[in-house]
């Protein structure tokens, strides 16, 4: 990760409450992972003030990716653009502004590797329904407060976990990470 890019992420922890940003450990997770398994396209819900956005789009970078994002509030949303053009990011992101489940259905049509849901806790069931069409098969849906807002999430949880075409695990990085891997060929269930 360049100088800019760390430089920025490390300001950013120190607003995480104020922005309710992923931790650390989540964000380089995710940075890896999408190093790691190649991921070139991917859907960001919940820009706030770009920190997760970051690690995403610095990986992205490497795997010749792009990320769509979108943010509720235009504040927001106008603080993590400048973040992504002081580090040299602005080249592999899209931004969407208002409501995730109206651009998910009306907006967006393309097909992504791996989909990143932060946003309202109690909205999570309503992202996943208007996602899993465009998730590609292989594709990864990660979902962060799985832990620490387990009552909001729960019809979530329950509807990925029970989903014949998932293969779920929920990580014990700090607030709780759901990984739900989008299967190639239906899993049976016994």
């Amino acid at each position: 990760m360049d100088s800019k890019t760390l430089e920025i992420i490390e300001k950013l922890e120190k607003t995480s409450e104020e922005f309710w940003n992923v931790s650390h450990q989540t964000g380089n997770f995710i940075n890896m992972l999408i190093k790691l398994a190649g991921i070139k396209d991917v859907l960001e819900i919940g820009t706030s003030n770009g920190y997760s956005g970051l690690w995403i789009a610095e990986a992205l970078k490497t795997t010749n990716g792009h990320l769509t994002t979108i943010e509720f509030w235009e504040k927001r949303q106008c603080l993590a653009k400048e973040y992504f053009e002081y580090c040299g990011l602005s080249d592999v992101v899209t931004f969407k502004t208002g409501q995730a489940y109206d651009i998910i259905t009306n907006e967006i049509n393309e097909k992504f590797d791996l989909v990143f849901i932060d946003a309202n806790k109690q909205e999570y069931i309503k992202f996943f329904e208007a996602v899993h069409p465009l998730l590609k098969k292989g594709g990864v849906i990660l979902a962060d407060n799985i832990i620490s807002h387990a009552k909001k999430v729960q019809p979530f949880v329950d509807a990925v976990s029970s989903h014949n075409e998932y293969q779920t695990q929920i990580l014990d990085l700090p607030d709780g990470l759901l990984m739900a891997y989008k299967l190639q060929e239906s899993l049976c269930r016994v």
